[in-house]
């Protein structure tokens, strides 16, 4: 099989850079740059490997090359009334389906239909060797032993650059309503808690403060259904507000000079952080602004039995993710040993020490 030119290129690339041990930026459109810590390093630019490999709309899988944008993506599947379940964000119209998967970031329905991670089938990428690996495949079904595709996920490129990747789509729901109930945080997410022990076909949950929104999608008549036991005010399918919560441009992520996001139990009730907070994920995720120290805010969400991280910040913070336990660390470091021996690949953008 004849190799695309741009691997090639991106191939020898990184060959030459591991020899020299010269660092490496991975970028797509820089569209998510603001995420994770800030490094140096010359840029590796996959944007010229674009384009969809296949696409079988019956078998509900799409491949397609890191570089391709996700408005392309978005643009084929919708024409065959499908989508990206995990409902990317893009944060810019040229975001790459490399640095979405890098950066293992989903929308609102994450909780009901997974994560980028759970629609991954295979992924095609290079090591810090130079070496072109392929892990996974196309089908649900492919994976005997250690799942390399999914491990990519949320990996920040520190583990290769993504070429080429496998995923799964979903049919675009036939019907969606949202229900918005006006109440405490507290009672919003006892609601939440109370409503998902239900059968009921939520595929998204968020409270801004003052409103908790529920979004259902199904059938007509299910949906109907469900919003009668949920009650509150029928806000049609409310696709804006959901799109903007999705792209961070809803009033409460204006003018934030730290824009914090915790992941907790969804069961967690309200936390001791003062500050402003939005509650998304039915309550798993948490993003806010507060003026506690650093270390408190990963110490109280640690206690809550999840951790916290500086998703977006205009001002300068050393660490960006919550500290590891010392065993944690170490199987990172193997991790990324035996993926990137010279440690080229966006060093540092995790941890200073990684």
């Amino acid at each position: 099989m004849k190799t695309d030119q741009a691997v090639v290129q991106l191939t020898e690339t990184v060959k030459v850079a591991a020899e020299r041990g010269s660092p490496l930026r991975i970028r797509g459109s820089g569209s998510k740059f603001f995420y994770g810590r800030l490094i140096q390093g010359s840029n590796l630019d996959i944007r010229s490997h674009s384009g969809i490999v296949s696409y079988e709309p019956t078998e509900l899988v799409l491949t397609a090359k890191a570089g391709t944008t996700l408005e392309e993506l978005n643009k084929v599947l919708a024409s065959k009334g499908q989508r990206f379940a995990f409902e990317p964000p893009s944060f810019d119209s040229g975001a790459t389906i490399g640095g979405t998967i890098a950066c293992g970031l989903s929308g609102p329905g994450r909780p009901y239909a997974g994560s980028v991670r759970d629609h991954i089938l295979g992924i095609k990428c290079i090591n810090g060797k130079g070496e072109y690996l392929s892990f996974g495949g196309q089908v649900m079904k492919n994976v005997a032993g250690y799942d390399i595709s999914r491990l990519m996920v949320g990996a920040l490129g520190t583990l290769g650059v993504i070429c080429e990747a496998s995923m799964k789509v979903m049919p675009v729901p036939e019907f969606e309503q949202t229900n918005c109930l006006e109440m405490t945080e507290k009672q919003a997410l006892e609601k939440v808690i109370e409503l998902t022990q239900k059968p009921l076909p939520i595929s998204a949950a968020a409270y801004d403060g003052k409103d908790l929104r529920i979004r259902l999608a199904g059938t007509e008549s299910g949906v109907k259904f469900a919003s009668s036991i949920i009650g509150g005010e029928n806000e049609g399918d409310n696709k804006q507000f959901w799109a903007d919560l999705n792209e961070q441009k809803l009033p409460f992520f204006e003018n934030c000079k730290t824009l914090w996001r915790l992941s907790v139990p969804s069961t967690t009730p309200p936390l001791n952080l003062p500050g402003e907070w939005f509650i998304d994920w039915g309550g798993a995720q948490r993003w806010g602004t507060t003026d506690m120290l650093v270390e408190e805010v990963f110490e109280i969400s640690k206690q809550a039995g999840g951790h916290a991280e500086i998703f977006r910040t205009t001002e300068v913070h050393d660490e960006r993710f919550a500290p590891l336990a010392s065993e944690l660390m170490h199987y990172h470091k193997r991790l990324i040993d035996s993926f990137d021996p010279s440690n080229i690949f966006n060093r540092g953008i995790m941890y200073e020490n990684l």
